[in-house]
């Protein structure tokens, strides 16, 4: 079989991250090579894994630490300690590989030498238990194919990522799209295939959790914008536009002017129905319950002013020179609701 290693990422996953490593320990060859990669736990994380019998790397936590930085950590270590090592699962400490994945990766794999990625199809453990889980088992139901971007969780070709020098350490975000952007900019592919790949714990209850999240989507949208929004990718450049109108400019001049319109620009605010409708209709033309397609709407359209603040937010750190932190929405498992 060709060579395989692993990295795993986490940070407070608890019980998850235990599902996650065994999945790999189960699922992988015995001698794959299998390095966790820890952003400052504090659930006993690290015990865990070394209970398991599995390599762990600490980062230093005097730098900001980011996933993008513990997956470049993790794969370093491999490549440097397994040389001969031709593809690396990476995975997040949320997630469990669920079986039959790896085969069905690898013989994509060999088909085509230019492909430098291949991902699958990720699902929320217990999509029906919040809205917001539904609504993320949703959002990483993508198209079947080549395509532009990956997630988290993903099969590589080292030889790719080393050509490209893995993620960019400094995103807080966006690092898995804006990484495939540079390796399609070199010629190498990305593909999805119809194989289920993860399995994922969402584990989010409450609505504060989803509007970080929304705002941690808008950051990762004006640092793509910035960095890659010019031609030929104009990555991020609609998201850019939609974030800005109606999660800042329609709510602003609705308010702003209704007292000197005689309240005629709160019509303005007529548009959010007419765009929950309009995604509503691009949801079901993707296949969606309609049920889902109303849910995906109405959260999708309350979003704007998440997104718009996120956006604002990137700029703003931007502008006075500092390096971000990370956004964290999701619970120690010990504080889940």
């Amino acid at each position: 079989m060709n060579r395989i290693g692993a990295v795993a990422i986490g940070r407070n996953e608890g019980e998850r991250l235990k599902s996650c490593l065994n999945s790999l320990i189960n699922l992988l060859p015995q001698d794959t090579p299998i390095i966790y990669v820890d952003s400052g736990s504090t659930d006993g994380s690290l015990d865990l894994v070394r209970s398991l019998g599995i390599q762990s790397l600490e980062l230093d936590l005097s730098i900001p630490f980011t996933a993008a930085r513990a997956r470049n950590t993790g794969f370093n270590y491999l490549i440097e300690h397994f040389p001969d090592l031709e593809y690396v699962q990476f995975i997040d400490g949320d997630c469990e590989l669920l079986k039959g994945w790896l085969d069905s990766a690898i013989a994509t794999f060999t088909k085509d030498e230019k492909l430098a990625v291949v991902c699958g199809r990720r699902r929320e453990r217990f999509p029906d238990t919040s809205p917001y889980n539904r609504l993320a088992d949703m959002e990483w139901n993508t198209p079947v194919g080549e395509a532009k971007h990956c997630g988290g969780d993903a099969l590589v070709r080292v030889s790719a990522i080393k050509e490209v020098n893995g993620y960019n350490d400094r995103m807080i975000c966006g690092e898995e799209p804006e990484m495939c952007i540079r390796l399609r900019q070199r010629g190498w592919k990305i593909e999805r295939i119809d194989a289920d790949m993860t399995l994922h714990d969402m584990a989010m209850y409450a609505f504060g959790q989803w509007w970080k999240r929304c705002i941690r989507g808008g950051w990762a949208v004006a640092e793509g914008k910035a960095m890659h929004g010019a031609p030929p990718e104009y990555y991020m450049k609609r998201e850019n536009k939609s974030g800005w109108l109606w999660g800042f400019l329609i709510p602003l001049i609705a308010l702003a002017f209704a007292w000197q319109t005689y309240g005629l620009s709160l019509l303005l605010l007529l548009g959010y129905p007419a765009l929950m409708w309009r995604i509503y209709r691009y949801r079901l033309a993707q296949g969606d319950l309609p049920s889902h397609a109303r849910l995906y709407a109405f959260w999708c359209t309350l979003s704007k002013p998440a997104q718009a603040l996120g956006q604002f937010q990137y700029w703003l750190m931007r502008w006075r020179g500092k390096q971000a932190t990370l956004i964290e929405y999701k619970m120690p498992v010990a504080e889940e609701v």
